[in-house]
């Protein structure tokens, strides 16, 4: 089985820079896709960024400029490098990789973890 865990979320004064980082572990064969969601209170979960296997990058327009997703592919971790933090960026950062398991590919989700960009 696979499991994904976030890392690196806090407080921040505005302006400020946090690095997310998210491993993932278990039965891997190999992970395609990872990439960086967000969820404020009251709204739907969003894209933030993501990466594919080759390294190739989108990012929400809310970000672009600002946050940078890259990945090591020998740790099996992806991370989201966040400057210039903005207030609207506080929500819960939730990890999200397609994982191959044998010959399987699975959708997978981390816990998430908390940034809060304070004024």
């Amino acid at each position: 089985q696979v499991q994904l865990v976030e890392s690196g979320g806090g407080l921040v004064q505005a302006g400020g820079s946090l690095r997310l980082s998210c491993a993932a572990s278990g039965s891997i064969r190999s992970i395609n896709t990872m990439g960086w969601y967000r969820q404020a209170p009251g709204k739907q979960r969003e894209l933030v960024a993501i990466i594919s296997s080759g390294s190739n990058t989108n990012y929400a327009d809310s970000v672009k400029g600002r946050f940078t997703i890259s990945r090591d592919n020998a740790k099996n971790t992806v991370y989201l490098q966040m400057n210039s933090l903005k207030p609207e960026d506080t929500a819960v950062y939730y990890c999200n990789a397609a994982i191959v398991i044998v010959t399987r590919e699975g959708d997978y989700w981390g816990q998430g973890t908390q940034v809060t960009v304070s004024s």
